[in-house]
């Protein structure tokens, strides 16, 4: 929860007129006596309402904190603690390869007694950790083939990050095109490649992009995706052969 700092404020001093005499210094003061008076009628006379209102203000914010410091922050930190065994088990499986398929199942539905990706995911709804396990679940479920899970996950992956954000998207197009929609990949493949311009993911969604509007028999399009590798990302990797690439869309 973000801290402010109160501003100190700045008083702002003006000069006195010694030469006022005293009828302006008591017009002042009775001008702030009909205005108290006044005041304390409003008071007298919706003294409940004020009451209540100012009793539903402090209650709303001491729930409010009460909620912050009491439930979601502890909440917080107990998925934390769960997320720790799943992204454990997630981690062994990108470099185990044998044994890789149990330990991504793991991952989802949990061991050792803790929670894995979908425990944390419906137990923990609002929190840091389930976010990130709702794109976890979605890479583990496409590791085990099973696109149209990845698909649903991943769809619903919130980040500001923008790679992040790009590869989960782009992991998307990838899915589509493992279940053969391919529209629907090129969709998310344009989309990934667009979500940012690092030259990270950009380049890889846009190769993405090019091969899969060139299957559908888009060559225009494929031949823009490709432009946009060799000028906006010469040095990248997908630049190392993208003269072929635009010499095949160009017969």
């Amino acid at each position: 929860m973000a801290t402010y700092k109160k501003k100190a404020s700045k008083s702002k001093s003006k000069g006195f007129d010694s030469s006022k005499n005293d009828s302006t210094t008591a017009e002042v003061f009775e001008t702030l006596d009909v205005n108290a008076s006044k005041t304390e009628l409003i008071v007298s006379k919706y003294q409940n309402y004020i009451i209540g209102f100012v009793g539903l203000t402090v209650f709303a914010v001491l729930g409010y904190l009460g909620y912050e410091n009491l439930i979601f922050q502890p909440k917080s930190d107990e998925a934390n603690n769960e997320l720790f065994t799943a992204q454990n088990y997630f981690n062994k499986a990108l470099s185990d390869t044998e044994n890789s398929d149990s330990l991504f199942l793991l991952s989802l539905n949990g061991g050792e007694g803790k929670y894995g990706f979908l425990d944390i995911i419906k137990n923990y709804s609002g929190t840091d950790a389930a976010n990130i396990s709702v794109y976890s679940a979605g890479m583990a479920y496409f590791n085990l083939n099973d696109f149209q899970n990845s698909i649903e996950y991943l769809k619903n992956f919130n980040s500001d990050d923008e790679i992040l954000k790009a590869l989960a998207v782009g992991v998307i197009g990838d899915s589509f095109a493992e279940l053969n929609q391919l529209d629907d990949a090129l969709d998310a493949y344009r989309r990934a490649a667009n979500s940012s311009s690092n030259k990270f993911s950009s380049p890889k969604f846009l190769l993405k992009a090019g091969n899969t509007a060139t299957l559908l028999g888009k060559k225009s399009e494929a031949l823009k995706y490709y432009n946009r590798i060799k000028n906006d990302y010469p040095k990248s990797s997908q630049s190392n052969l993208i003269d072929i690439q635009i010499g095949k869309n160009i017969l």
